[in-house]
């Protein structure tokens, strides 16, 4: 089971088939009873009322609005990864570390019109309130999947997705790189960057210029700077 917080998260969860077990709600902290009316008339599941005391207890906002969820963990594996027939963005993060990185980086996906978001030996869980809180819940509309490096390259190769890894090592900039077609991002954790594994069978290795006395970016911008500029691109060669 996971836990959602928020009306909005538990609401764009709803929507993408999450399947909720029960929402406790606390009467003073949201605003319009309508939007409890609308949630228990669209569904079935149980409705429990807490005191404010209580909620903030088992709440992880500091700002909450009165509505908490207990739902089943989504289940994403390699079988959800299809045979591609098309041009496809993928992100691929090695060894993400926080939790608010992790969501952050799905809703800058979500955004840019990313297919895949693969995640290779994740040090959090997926689902962690914080990660869902960082995404917005745009976690249950792009849902990650979590399989070893092995296999993410087994299948990127299958369908001959390009491989292009973050790394601060190289020399060739993101925008002198080629993001459009079938291709995969791929991020490694701010403290190690990608593993040799990575940086060995990367098709190829992109950087981010910056300051000489600055050695790297959070991962959250680093991605969501690459992202955009496969989105920039992609955009142009759909005009011309």
């Amino acid at each position: 089971l996971i836990v959602v917080d928020g009306q909005r998260e538990i609401g764009f969860g709803l929507k993408a088939g999450l399947k909720v077990v029960e929402i406790f709600y606390c009467p003073s902290l949201h605003k319009s009873k309508d939007d409890l009316k609308l949630l228990v008339n669209k569904n079935k599941f149980k409705l429990t009322e807490v005191s404010e005391p209580v909620f903030k207890k088992i709440c992880y906002k500091e700002n909450p609005d009165g509505f908490l969820a207990v739902a089943q963990r989504p289940q994403t594996a390699l079988p959800e990864l299809e045979r591609v027939d098309r041009d496809i963005l993928v992100v691929v993060l090695e060894n993400v570390e926080k939790p608010g990185n992790l969501g952050a980086i799905i809703r800058s996906a979500y955004a840019a019109s990313v297919d895949y978001i693969i995640i290779n030996n994740a040090q959090t869980d997926i689902y962690n309130p914080n990660v869902i809180r960082a995404s917005e819940g745009y976690i249950f509309k792009l849902l990650p999947i979590e399989i070893s490096v092995p296999d993410t390259i087994s299948w990127l190769k299958k369908n001959k997705i390009r491989t292009l890894g973050a790394s601060t090592s190289t020399k060739k900039e993101y925008t002198k790189a080629n993001l459009g077609g079938r291709v995969a991002i791929v991020l490694g954790s701010e403290a190690e960057g990608l593993s040799r594994n990575w940086l060995e069978l990367a098709d190829d290795l992109i950087k981010i210029p910056m300051r000489s006395d600055v050695d790297s970016l959070n991962v959250s911008v680093s991605a969501a700077i690459i992202i955009f500029e496969a989105l920039r691109q992609r955009s142009v060669n759909k005009k011309a």
